[in-house]
């Protein structure tokens, strides 16, 4: 394997790291306090043509693949990881799609995605059904051609600036196989946003809590015209995706490590500048290895899911790619508030907003314990062999 980014690769990160220090950084905590989306941020990427990294290039993307993506989420999540989850979110709501929909449907849909003249959102998640989506409650029954749908979503990130949503709902009674996947019109009637979630932190994020009461979706809108093949290709969009969770989790732990150190060579205690205390150099050389091998996990498993690698029996790298890496981003927040004191606990400094920006990290796009599931059965099923 050659660990040397490409050139395009490069391009991409340089890209994302100007656009990141220059229009990011500046807004991150702006949106922090106010909660709302920015949608300036968005025409940002827009120009720049970041929404649509790993959308391929017969859909309007730049064909980057998984690891281009994950370079520019890295690069913004440094400063600010509610628009590294805007970047994520442009494939999220589409890799569905580019998996099971037919040409009509990717051209339609994922390739307004990629040149940014649509948002959408991915609607897996329930009141009831986190961690254990195959028993989603969410019906669509047939109504002559039509599909009628009706039940709730909840934690819908970017949910209510949404033109589309993925909606995963059962058309069948039992089993993972009983669910299909549909493009629905966030216009349509019936479909509404109960109400946006106050949140912890990615607040510059929305997530909404969405109602299907009767919402019909003509026939066309049933992802592939297939029913049934839903879950599987939300399970498949979610392993794709989950090396750029970590890269979430990377770039923000990066950032707290550069703000800390700054910090850190400013900052005098008894006479001298606090990287002069062994305790506090000890601290920065462990964020160090963490972010490093994070680094390796996160990369070589967007490679992976780029090779084509992210089906059942790849989960497993994916699974330890996302699950490390944003446990590590929890753990050098974590230090890095406790270098900066008490200064660290104040809205006046970053590192606070980004402590709480990491604890999402862990929930969202399987927790860390579906994680260790998926881990732990490789093992057993010997997917995964040391011997």
């Amino acid at each position: 394997m050659d660990y040397e980014l490409s050139e395009e690769h490069k391009l991409i990160r340089d890209t994302a790291r100007r656009i990141a220090r220059e229009k990011v950084a500046p807004r991150a905590a702006e949106i922090d306090v106010t909660e709302e989306y920015p949608e300036d941020t968005f025409q940002v990427y827009k120009e720049a043509g970041l929404l649509g990294l790993a959308i391929p290039a017969a859909y309007n993307g730049a064909g980057a693949g998984t690891l281009g993506l994950a370079l520019a989420v890295e690069e913004v999540s440094k400063y600010c990881n509610a628009s590294g989850l805007m970047l994520l979110l442009s494939s999220l709501s589409t890799q569905p799609i580019v998996i099971g929909g037919t040409e009509d449907q990717k051209h339609e849909i994922v390739g307004r995605v990629a040149t940014g003249e649509i948002k959408g959102a991915f609607c897996l998640t329930e009141p009831s059904a986190g961690s254990d989506a195959a028993n989603i409650r969410t019906r669509a029954v047939r109504d002559g051609d039509d599909y009628i749908i009706n039940g709730e979503k909840s934690y819908i990130s970017g949910g209510t600036v949404a033109d589309y949503v993925v909606c995963f709902a059962r058309t069948a009674q039992n089993g993972a196989g009983a669910i299909s996947s549909f493009i629905v019109d966030s216009k349509s009637p019936g479909f509404s946003v109960a109400r946006s979630d106050r949140k912890m932190g990615v607040r510059g994020l929305p997530t909404a809590h969405i109602v299907f009461d009767n919402v019909r979706v003509p026939p066309d809108r049933l992802i592939g015209h297939v029913e049934g093949k839903g879950f599987k290709s939300a399970m498949l969009g979610l392993n794709s995706l989950r090396p750029v969770v970590g890269s979430r989790g990377l770039g923000l732990a990066e950032g707290c490590l550069a703000y800390a150190l700054d910090f850190a060579r400013k900052r005098e205690t008894f006479g001298s500048p606090l990287t002069d205390r062994q305790a506090i150099q000890f601290m920065f050389a462990d964020m160090a290895i963490q972010i490093e091998a994070a680094r390796h996990l996160v990369y070589h498993a967007a490679w992976m899911v780029d090779q084509g690698k992210y089906t059942r029996e790849y989960a497993h790298h994916l699974s330890m790619a996302k699950a490390y890496a944003t446990e590590m981003a929890n753990k050098v927040a974590s230090d890095a508030l406790q270098i900066l004191g008490a200064q660290g606990y104040m809205m006046d400094h970053p590192i606070e907003r980004q402590y709480r920006d990491a604890r999402q990290l862990m929930i969202v796009e399987g927790t860390s314990q579906v994680q260790r599931m998926v881990i732990a059965r490789s093992l057993i099923e010997e997917d995964l062999v040391y011997n």
